[in-house]
């Protein structure tokens, strides 16, 4: 493996792709043996934990944000990927660097996947004697040549022990994941498997679990075991224990961060859950969240892997091999499911602020880079799509852009806010900020010492710029969240919040900020199916500092809304009513059109409706001039002037006389009596009146009153459609053809008459015997 690294890394070739399986020595013999080569070798890992474990299992030094130790061997660096991209922004050409190994590429984080993008920009422009090399444990190979310039593939073999599968399903069913919910029951038999590998077989258990919620839960189920706990947020002490050979048997419960690029001594069996963590983003909202999910095949073969880096091993993976060939063969990568706004930004310093141009193994997706961009325009980290003096101070302040903007902008005071926002809380967190700021002043566990680390880190980084604010915590606090989330900034409406970008925000039941009347929200997630956002860490503030985070715009609003015309001056900040006040001489006529669509404003009456339908009939029978009526409003110029352009609120359109209004719509070299009248008289001497709603004008007449009409009337050339009815009024027969009526229905219809109505007159001959 190592010659033939060594020949591709020739200056006419200068980059290649590794794979190896787990325990081959990729991570820590391959940088070992370039270095023993002459060259100075910078290793990018993914993940602190495995920067830290790689750097001290070779003795070199490395850097994680907010921490450099120096090793024995200066020829080689272990950084983070994020470590990485700090350097390239600060000094693409990477002095005193020979050659850049990009470890664990399949697992396809986003950090990664840039700093390879701007590596082959930087050797293609710059540094063509900078050689790249990008490592792989799985054999999916052929991308990654290909974006490194049909790059030459070393296929390592080494000492990698056999692990035998051991399909492990639960008894009974068990609810599938559900945004952060695990089903207790697969936990409880997580947990019973963890102890039937313990008296099974010997050697250490190492068992992958989605989350530290869930670690923690297994944990209080296996009491009497030495249990050790892996994850990002776990103290370095607690990783270091977890990397150094135990003196007795132990369990190791880890997330995903302990599936590759380190070895966890001991470990002879791995249990697996099966689940992961992925995060997910509402682009439209600016909400994220994590999701747990199943994990692909590709992931349970390199947790299974961590099984066979010493010796032989087993793995029992919580689930059917029926459902395992269900998994998805390889996970998501990060760019197609992560917030883009700190990609973007990096991209945007790079000279690419929508990453065209960009050698990436997957583009951005569209719609989450458009939100991200305009994410950094409303910081300022952006200006006429170019990035701005501000947003390159932001990309290297090492942390989340909207961060960097807050900790800029308010200076060295908001440096303990931003670093509690920079890490993923604790699961068990309130949702008052302050009090977790405090909190971590005075903790001593874990998290606060992380959390006053990077708070140097974030001090340093600052310098005395920033704004002139106020030393209350409080005070401190909402304007550094308000900056950094404006979209955010929330005001009570109703039983909840409304946020300046229009959605609905909740607060835990009995929350102690549930009486505010203004909220600057830092964590917020949407559960899935949920209508409203649920705020999971805020700060109380007042509107002054919402307005310092946003500025108010001031808009005429003409509409109709809830009944009415609405004529107002409003000042907003985002979706948040400030203020009001009224327009006296507004142009209404648009809002008053709207009201009309409604068909619930103007006043019907019985006149005004047999009206439409006539004019309706005639559009029909004749076509033009005769006007189509099907929409009024779109005729209002014709027949509701003036009355239109005097009214101003519901009330004067429910004034409008309607039938006298219809009638400017008849043409003027037409005369609707002549053509479609209201009435038709009858033999007996009656007028009456005409029914225009259906396809043909219909005539309701009493049987009695047609005694010597032969044949009805056309109306416009279309027959009338006769309904005979009884004495009574009461339907007897209907006709279009009063002639055929007589002859042939008149007979059976006079006998059924003549019994109910005895003492009228029901001749034989209705055409000659009408006395």
């Amino acid at each position: 493996m190592i010659p033939d690294l060594l020949a591709a890394l020739t200056p006419d070739g200068g980059r290649a792709v590794l794979t190896a399986p787990p325990g081959t020595g990729k991570t820590t013999v391959v940088p070992l043996a370039l270095a023993d080569a002459g060259y100075r070798v910078l290793v990018a890992e993914p993940r602190r934990l495995a920067v830290r474990a790689a750097a001290r299992r070779m003795g070199v030094s490395y850097t994680i944000r907010g921490e450099r130790v120096t090793g024995a061997d200066p020829r080689v660096e272990v950084v983070t990927t994020g470590v990485l991209l700090q350097r390239l922004h600060r000094d693409p050409e990477l002095p005193g660097v020979d050659v850049v190994m990009l470890d664990e590429c399949h697992e396809r984080h986003l950090d990664a996947d840039t700093a390879l993008a701007f590596l082959l920009d930087v050797r293609e422009t710059l540094r063509p004697d900078l050689r790249l090399v990008a490592t792989s444990a799985t054999a999916d190979t052929a991308p990654w040549s290909r974006l490194l310039g049909d790059a030459p593939v070393i296929v390592g073999t080494g000492s990698a022990y056999p692990v035998e599968t051991v399909w492990a399903p639960p008894p009974r069913p068990v609810a599938p994941p559900h945004g952060l919910r695990v089903d207790p029951a697969l936990l409880a038999h997580v947990a019973s498997v963890v102890r039937q590998a313990i008296e099974t077989h010997e050697g250490d258990v190492l068992c992958f679990l989605p989350g530290v919620g869930e670690i923690r839960r297994v944990a209080a189920q296996l009491g009497g075991l030495e249990v050790l706990q892996i994850h990002g947020q776990a103290p370095a002490q607690a990783q270091d224990a977890v990397l150094r050979p135990g003196e007795r048997r132990r369990v190791v419960l880890a997330t995903s961060v302990a599936e590759s690029s380190l070895t966890v001594p001991g470990v002879r069996v791995v249990v697996d859950s099966g689940l992961a963590r992925e995060p997910r983003t509402d682009h439209a909202r600016g909400l994220g969240s994590l999701v747990t999910v199943r994990v692909s095949r590709a992931a349970a073969t390199q947790r299974a892997g961590r099984a066979g880096r010493e010796a032989a091993g087993v793995v029992y993976r919580c689930w059917t091999q029926a459902e395992h060939e269900r998994l998805a063969e390889q996970p998501q990568p990060e760019i197609a499911l992560a917030d883009l706004t700190g990609f973007a930004l990096q991209a945007a310093c790079w000279g690419a602020p929508d990453g065209a141009g960009l050698a990436l193994l997957d583009p951005p997706p569209g719609a989450a880079m458009a939100a991200a961009l305009k994410v950094l325009h409303a910081l300022g980290a952006l200006e006429e799509g170019r990035v701005s003096g501000l947003g390159r101070r932001m990309a290297l302040a090492g942390v989340h852009p909207r961060l960097a903007r807050a900790l800029l902008e308010v200076g060295p005071r908001a440096a303990g806010v931003v670093a509690l926002l920079s890490e993923q809380l604790p699961r068990e967190a309130g949702d008052d900020l302050v009090e977790l700021w405090r909190t971590a002043r005075r903790g001593g566990d874990g998290f606060a010492a992380r959390w006053r680390q990077e708070v140097k880190r974030l001090e340093r980084s600052t310098g005395r710029g920033g704004s002139a604010v106020p030393d209350k915590d409080e005070q401190v606090a909402g304007l550094a969240v308000a900056l950094a989330f404006p979209e955010r900034v929330a005001r009570r409406r109703g039983g909840g919040y409304l946020m300046a970008s229009g959605t609905r925000a909740e607060l835990p039941e009995g929350s102690r900020l549930g009486t505010a009347q203004w909220l600057a929200i830092a964590v917020a997630d949407r559960p899935t199916g949920a209508a409203s956002a649920r705020i999971r860490q805020a700060v109380v503030i007042d509107e002054e500092t919402a307005r310092q985070a946003l500025d108010p715009t001031t808009t005429d609003e003409v509409a109709w809304r809830d009944g009415d015309v609405v004529a107002r001056r409003v000042t907003r900040l985002g979706a948040i009513e400030l203020g009001e006040r009224p327009l006296e001489d507004a142009d209404v006529r648009e809002a008053l059109l709207a009201g009309l669509r409604t068909g619930e404003v103007l006043t019907w009456t019985r006149e005004a409706v047999a009206l439409r339908e006539r004019l309706a009939f005639c559009h029909r029978a004749l076509g033009d001039p005769w006007p189509d009526v099907s929409d009024l409003i779109a005729l209002a110029d014709r027949w509701l002037e003036p009355e239109l352009s005097r009214a101003r609120r519901r009330k004067d359109l429910a004034r409008i006389d309607v039938a006298q209004a219809l009638r400017r719509l008849v043409p003027w070299n037409q005369r609707l009596e002549a053509v479609a009248p209201e009435r038709v008289q009858v033999p007996s001497g009656a007028k009456i009146r005409l029914d225009y709603s259906g396809d043909q004008p219909v005539l309701a007449v009493k049987l009695q009153e047609l005694f010597g009409w032969t044949e009805a009337p056309r109306i416009a050339g279309v027959p009338l459609l006769i309904h005979l009815l009884s004495p009574a009024g009461r339907p007897a027969a209907v006709t279009a053809d009063l002639a055929s009526f007589w002859r042939e229905g008149y007979r059976a219809v006079r006998a059924e008459l003549r019994g109910r109505y005895p003492r009228h007159r029901w001749p034989e001959d209705p055409l000659k015997d009408v006395t």
